[in-house]
């Protein structure tokens, strides 16, 4: 990745992700341990990049018919 690339990637805090997603916090940290979602450590909390929420939604999609 270069550096346009990664000055273009927006940052998720674990509570925007949440509201985005509509579950508690609690969850996205479990997301973020377990791998499901990529995240990066900024200090004592976590950033998760925007795409990668979208790419979770997108791709976690159940047929329930």
């Amino acid at each position: 990745m270069t550096e346009r690339q990664l000055a273009e990637v927006r940052f998720l805090t674990v509570a925007e992700v949440a509201s985005i997603m509509r579950v508690s916090k609690m969850t996205v940290y479990r997301m973020v341990h377990a791998g499901e979602l990529p995240a990066i450590r900024v200090g004592r909390s976590f950033r998760v990049p925007e795409d990668a929420v979208h790419k979770y939604l997108r791709t976690s999609f159940v047929d329930t018919a």
